[in-house]
């Protein structure tokens, strides 16, 4: 894989129950500035989608958010930003998030967060791209999803392979090697195809 350039992070809009959450929302923040790299992320002035963004300005490196019109003033756009794309559909802002990231990393958040995340990975599943994705997993909060994921292979729905995608860690800068050492799966996405 190429050297990573722009680390895409997906992050609740909401600051979450938990300080622990904005702390590793900073330190990822941190992490990121500290190798060069530049952040792309939702665009929005609240929740940990700010903390990190607020966090990697100030270490001045570019930020990027991309953020659709109708969630520009329920977000609050954030307006101080090497650059904020303004979008019309969440298809256009995921789109342009893949596009300008070498790589996703999902830190805690709701739906939006997790569909992005999942979106993000399913690309990477079927080819559409060749990128990794992670989970900063802060005080377990990832687990739930790990273990679906585990089921799921359990199942015979997902590939081993597949699952082993989905990386996970409790520290960002490790978080970040396994996100630079990271090489594709070469396997089918299907799974017991005569069967059927």
């Amino acid at each position: 894989m190429p050297p990573l350039s722009n680390i895409c992070v997906y992050a609740g809009s909401s600051p979450g129950a938990r300080p622990q959450y904005a702390e590793a929302a900073r330190a990822l923040g941190e992490a990121i500035a500290g190798r060069g790299l530049g952040l792309v992320y939702g665009g929005g002035d609240v929740g940990l989608m700010k903390v990190i963004a607020d966090t990697a300005m100030s270490a001045g490196v570019s930020v990027t958010g991309i953020i659709p019109r109708t969630l520009l003033e329920r977000e609050i756009g954030h307006g101080a930003l090497t650059e904020l794309l303004v979008v019309e559909t969440m298809h256009e802002r995921k789109l342009a998030m893949a596009e300008r990231a070498d790589a996703f990393i999902a830190l805690p958040g709701g739906i939006g967060t997790v569909e992005e995340l999942v979106e993000a990975l399913t690309w990477t599943q079927l080819g559409v791209h060749d990128k990794p994705c992670a989970v900063l997993d802060v005080e377990g909060y990832w687990q739930p999803l790990l273990a679906l994921l585990d089921h799921a292979v359990g199942e015979r729905f997902l590939a081993e392979q597949h699952r082993d995608m989905l990386l996970s860690g409790t520290e960002p800068e490790a978080l970040l090697d396994a996100l630079e050492a990271w090489q594709p799966p070469r396997v089918a996405k299907w799974l017991d195809r005569e069967r059927t």
